[in-house]
């Protein structure tokens, strides 16, 4: 991965990273003062937004570990799997803070059901992105397993030669 693309990546990660504690520190606040608006229940609603927030979080810092990992030459390697792994529980958990979300946001649609359907089809897209890093991470277990392999058959030969 080249330098510029490594610098790209980690100021749009930093940028997200901000712009979420932001959001989160402003819920919080309209949480801690009471704000009220609408019709909506807006405190569960916010509560299960801070929480999912909280999932893109994790799983953005183990992104930006795992592009360090990348630039060193160390992606290949039984430490990334932890990485993967979090990203892996991150990402459902986002999928549930969504059904939540519907759940709560689903007796207000009693009008349009329509509504929910979609949002539930959106949370059933979240847990897609979850069995995609799931490929991704059997992907990286075969690359290690390739490295591991690789290392020994160089150490073979190098007793040989």
């Amino acid at each position: 991965m080249g330098n510029l693309t490594v610098r790209a990546l980690r100021a749009v990660l930093a940028v997200v990273l901000a712009g979420t504690v932001f959001v989160q520190a402003s819920m919080v606040w309209a949480l801690a003062t009471g704000e009220r608006e609408g019709t909506l229940p807006l405190t569960p609603l916010r509560v299960i937004t801070i929480l999912g927030m909280v999932a893109a979080q994790v799983v953005l810092v183990c992104v930006w570990r795992l592009v360090t990992m990348v630039r060193r030459g160390t992606v290949f390697s039984h430490a990334a799997f932890r990485y993967v792994d979090v990203v892996i529980g991150a990402i459902v958990t986002a999928a549930l803070a969504w059904f939540a979300v519907t759940l709560v946001n689903a007796p207000g649609q009693r009008d349009d059901p329509g509504v929910t359907l979609i949002m539930g089809g959106v949370g059933v897209a979240i847990l897609g992105v979850a069995l995609i890093v799931l490929v991704l991470r059997m992907l990286l277990a075969q690359a290690v397993a390739r490295d591991v392999e690789a290392a020994r058959m160089r150490a073979e030969l190098d007793e040989v030669i």
